[in-house]
């Protein structure tokens, strides 16, 4: 087994990266019944390449992409004092889960985003996806908000 390498996505990757969000829709599924049933997406991936305010990476061994992950600077709120960036898609294939992959993704976009002035990161994670987020404070997240919804 060769060395784990986290690079700029490229375009040669959208295929790879589409499979990857199918995963991650089929994984966040269950935490949300009203995620539509049939085939979606949540992201523009070729967008997210060529983006200056996006820096999508990928995890790759031995010339197979097996993660991915991205950041995308982001306005605070006219309350809040300071940009942020968001991390989302966050993604790694199951055989290669707990390998420290979502860390190494995780650092390589901390090092994108403070490279840019950032001095903070956010995600979001389902409240009841507890392997998610026990990986995001092993990481250094810390809990933060607590979203809530009524359905009508």
């Amino acid at each position: 087994m060769g060395q784990i390498i986290i690079r700029k996505a490229e375009m040669k990757d959208v295929d790879s990266l589409l499979v990857f969000e199918q995963g991650v829709i089929n994984t966040e599924r269950p935490f949300d019944p009203t995620l539509r049933t049939t085939a979606t997406h949540y992201y523009d991936i070729e967008k997210m390449i060529t983006a200056p305010e996006v820096e999508l990476v990928v995890a790759e061994l031995d010339d197979e992409l097996i993660g991915c992950g991205y950041a995308r600077i982001e306005d605070a709120k006219p309350y809040l004092r300071m940009q942020h960036a968001y991390l989302g898609f966050m993604y790694v294939v199951p055989q290669h889960r707990g390998k420290g992959i979502n860390k190494m993704v995780i650092d390589a976009l901390s090092a994108w985003s403070a490279s840019q002035h950032i001095t903070e990161l956010r995600l979001d994670v389902y409240h009841q996806n507890e392997s998610a987020i026990k990986a995001y404070e092993k990481c250094g997240f810390t809990r933060h908000m607590i979203n809530m919804r009524m359905g009508l």
